[in-house]
């Protein structure tokens, strides 16, 4: 008994440095600006209208901590809690002249602002992918990503009946076809290599 409990010390002092060891060395592969792409566990009412089961996109500011728009607001949020959270994240690099001190100035400048529910651009909220459409320039100061038209059409390009229940609430059309911007659509972007997933 004393032999195996000896054994199984001498694997664990073995592993679970090398386990803390392939943490560290994942986070060190962020770079500032990097894109945190959320591929949901489960189908929900964003991922029927977009590509991928991708649901959400953060901004890397460091190997520690995101900026992102989520229910409460922009917030930096420590990288930790994302891996704590359902389903997983994938790495996306920019591609091209990117200007990352800029690109974080300008995200860190929306902190405190407020969610946008509505996913509609030109009001004082702000959802997660237009975090991002908002803050990328290049080296000229020009922005990397164009905003496209908005769907909320499914694979058989149907309006779901979600987003039609949930923008009649407030009054609303869909806004089917207005500028905006989706983490889904934006991880396929030209100008973005995915490089790891995160663990």
């Amino acid at each position: 008994m004393e032999r195996k409990k000896t054994i199984l010390a001498l694997l664990c002092a073995a592993i679970l440095p090398c386990y803390g060891q392939q943490q560290a060395t994942h986070a060190k592969k962020l770079r500032p600006c990097d894109l945190l792409f959320h591929v949901a566990q489960q189908d929900n009412p964003i991922t029927d209208v977009t590509p991928g089961r991708i649901d959400h996109v953060a901004i890397a500011i460091g190997q520690d901590s995101v900026i992102e728009a989520i229910g409460r607001g922009v917030v930096i949020t420590p990288l930790d809690s994302l891996r704590a959270q359902k389903g997983y994240y994938i790495v996306g690099r920019v591609r091209g002249s990117i200007d990352r001190e800029q690109t974080i100035r300008n995200a860190r400048s929306y902190l405190g602002r407020q969610y946008d529910h509505l996913f509609l651009t030109g009001n004082d909220g702000i959802y997660c992918s237009e975090l991002v459409q908002l803050s990328y320039v290049d080296k000229h100061g020009r922005p990397l990503f164009a905003p496209v038209p908005m769907s909320f059409r499914d694979g058989n390009g149907n309006i779901t009946g979600y987003w039609k229940r949930f923008y009649a609430k407030h009054g609303m059309e869909v806004p089917e076809g207005a500028p905006g911007t989706n983490p889904g659509e934006m991880s396929r972007r030209a100008n973005i290599k995915i490089s790891h997933r995160m663990r």
